[in-house]
């Protein structure tokens, strides 16, 4: 019973559990056990590892040997036609929206499990743009659930913000929730009726809530409008305004994010300067939005202002919080509390990247992975 309380509490980098398979037939046997399993991923639930991410449905690995996945482990083919959307990872799951079938694939890059949702009505994704989030609580692995973002436009020209969440559980989705869009994004959209839709970017989760940027994609730069919430316990929405110093900017310079000491936050780029700032609450209970530390980018990641334009966000990992940024020749993974820095690839200007964070325990025979000696031989 003690050394499975010492192994459990193993790091959770992908070669943890098979250099410890190897040791010994015991150690094999326990790390190998289903009931170790259930116990280690819910283990390290709140600290996974950032194991890569994916560029459209190629997986590419980010972490150094001996904890490197292999190349293409968890990359995939789609089946059927039509548009292929992702909305992201979470807790070892990744969402994607296919569009002409109408449904949504929860899909497991682990063993290439796939589970297919009917997207319910209002949610169709051709009139109005739609986002979604998959997780699971804390301590399931086997239970998942999906919340589905949209908006909805009534003969009043009123607009209002719609979810709906699915539970693996019960296999249904729940009733319908709506929150009215903020007065400026409201107007807007009076405005040019016919061509506003708004767009929400990948989830993040802070705390208990999922977080989406909030844009109108109908206006020639498409600015920020606001912070869609969700908040996980309660199961409410609401829309929460950006800071004002910083409202009139294109939503590729904003990322949502943990702040440092907790709570909300965002990151905001201007051109090789980033702005950390942090949603507080004052003694009579009202939230404003303070600006944090300012960090200048150019430097550390030894850009020439002179030579490379502006750096663009690509994608932010929430447990590792490290967000990815892109010039058109570079590609950089930046950890936000250290500020160490990583050079991935070269960029691709029009890709979003997914970043997959989960607990890989490859070459134990769980999660679908290799033998252990194979694993290193990869790696």
């Amino acid at each position: 019973n003690l050394l499975s309380e010492i192994l459990l509490r193993l790091p959770p980098d992908p070669s943890s559990l098979p250099r410890a398979s190897l040791v010994a037939n015991r150690w094999l046997g326990l790390v190998s056990d289903p009931g170790f399993s259930r116990r280690f991923r819910p283990h390290h639930h709140r600290n996974p590892p950032l194991l890569g991410f994916f560029e459209s449905s190629h997986f590419e690995p980010t972490m150094d040997s001996p904890n490197r996945v292999p190349e293409g482990r968890f990359s995939y083919e789609h089946t059927g036609n039509g548009c292929f959307i992702p909305f992201g990872c979470r807790h070892g799951l990744q969402l994607i929206f296919h569009q002409s079938g109408k449904q949504l694939h929860v899909r497991d890059p682990f063993n290439g499990d796939k589970r297919r949702l009917p997207v319910p009505p209002g949610f169709d994704g051709w009139e109005t743009p739609i986002s979604g989030a998959v997780f699971r609580a804390a301590g399931d692995i086997q239970h998942f659930q999906v919340v589905l973002v949209g908006t909805e436009r009534n003969n009043q020209h009123h607009t209002r913000v719609i979810a709906r969440v699915y539970s693996s559980e019960t296999g249904i989705w729940g009733n319908l929730m709506s929150t009215p869009l903020p007065p400026k994004a409201s107007s807007s959209m009076d405005q040019h009726p016919t061509k506003i839709r708004m767009w929400f970017t990948i989830s993040v989760l802070v705390g208990h809530s999922l977080y989406w940027l909030l844009t109108n994609i109908s206006a020639a730069t498409n600015m920020l409008d606001g912070i869609l919430e969700f908040d996980l316990e309660r199961q409410t929405l609401a829309v929460i305004p950006v800071p004002v110093d910083i409202a009139n900017n294109c939503l590729s310079q904003f990322q949502v994010m943990q702040a440092e000491g907790g709570g909300l936050g965002i990151f905001f780029l201007s051109k090789f300067s980033a702005q950390l700032w942090k949603m507080e609450t004052d003694s009579d209970g009202v939230a404003s939005w303070v600006l944090g530390r300012t960090v200048e980018l150019d430097k550390p990641l030894s850009l020439n202002p002179e030579e490379e334009e502006s750096l663009i966000i690509g994608g932010f990992a929430e447990y590792n919080n490290v967000v990815f940024l892109r010039t058109p020749t570079n590609f950089f993974m930046v950890q936000l509390e250290s500020l160490q820095f990583k050079k991935v690839s070269k960029s691709n200007s029009l890709t979003r990247y997914d970043p997959f964070e989960s607990v890989y325990v490859a070459g134990t025979g769980i999660d679908g992975g290799h033998d252990g000696a194979e694993f290193f031989r990869n790696t």
